[in-house]
């Protein structure tokens, strides 16, 4: 296969993200007869279909998401690879240089929570770096999912042992949190409560715990998002089982209850790839969020044994 280059790769992802070819050429300010010979020729040179041709579009065909996920990637780390180059060729010190702008993708609680002040420390040390976050939510391929296609330098995600580091990954433990009880303060049974539940808190590691629990009902309200599921608790609407990230700044009107010695916990980490870790963003990143998940905890008032 004959390399390709970096403009074709561009094409590629274009093509991949707006889903279709003239979609694609006002993106890139090219024709689309030209975006549609580039696409030929890649597709010729790897030796796979890479779109499937429609009324509706370009559909990237399953060889195709992983050749757009490669492009993004490469693309990438030919940014970064200018980036600290220059800063090298600054001089004394060059080598230290963080500038450019950073891709993070994180889930609701850890954007809120985890994220803010450990860009705050970074940019104030690296005032070149430019934080670039996105909110993805942490079902089906979640964040991992950003990095491993190309559009996050690193992810802030769930991980642990029912949730392995998907292959092509590397990453860490940051923080283990414990599940509370959430409930309407003053409640005297709050165990007899509808449950309310969230999407990504199914996908948590907790499932075997929570299975076992003949007391948790099945959800009768399912909200959006934990933040959701706490304003429904505070108006006396039900209880839910939640991680102490999603309770930090929770409502007036809830009580948070200990579940017990035998209580679930969710490991939160972040995952980049083998290339990215070695950048200096992403590794100055990495050094923030370590110094910031080493001193987290849940501290509420309204906390109980």
């Amino acid at each position: 296969m004959t390399d390709l280059a970096p403009q074709e790769l561009r094409v590629i992802a274009a093509v991949a993200d707006a889903r279709g070819f003239s979609a694609a050429a006002r993106d890139l300010g090219m024709t689309q007869s030209a975006v549609s010979h580039s696409v030929r020729t890649s597709e010729r040179r790897i030796g796979a279909v890479l779109f499937e041709r429609g009324r509706r579009g370009a559909t990237p065909t399953p060889a195709g998401d992983v050749v757009a996920a490669h492009a993004r990637r490469i693309l990438r780390l030919l940014d970064v690879m200018g980036t600290e180059a220059r800063g090298i060729a600054a001089g004394p010190g060059g080598t230290d240089t963080v500038s450019g702008p950073l891709r993070i993708a994180a889930f609701r609680s850890a954007a809120l929570h985890l994220l803010p002040p450990a860009l705050e420390r970074l940019t104030a040390r690296h005032p070149g770096v430019e934080p670039v976050v996105r909110m993805v939510r942490e079902v089906g391929r979640g964040t991992a999912g950003e990095v491993l296609d190309g559009r996050a330098d690193l992810a802030v995600a769930t991980i642990g042992t029912t949730s392995p580091v998907e292959p092509g990954l590397v990453g860490g433990v940051l923080l283990e949190e414990e599940y509370s009880l959430v409930h309407p303060a003053g409640h005297s049974a709050p165990r007899t409560l509808p449950l309310v539940d969230w999407d990504e808190n199914c996908t948590s590691y907790t499932r075997d715990w929570w299975a076992a629990q003949n007391w948790i009902p099945e959800a009768t309200v399912q909200a959006e998002d934990d933040g959701a599921v706490l304003s429904m608790v505070s108006r006396g609407l039900g209880m839910a089982i939640m991680p102490g990230l999603s309770l930090h700044g929770a409502p007036d009107g809830i009580r948070i209850t200990a579940l017990g010695p035998d209580r679930p916990t969710r490991s939160i980490g972040y995952l980049t790839t083998p290339e990215q870790a070695r950048s200096l963003a992403v590794r100055a990143l990495i050094r923030e969020l370590r110094a910031e998940c080493g001193g987290a905890a849940v501290s509420d008032s309204r906390k109980s044994d």
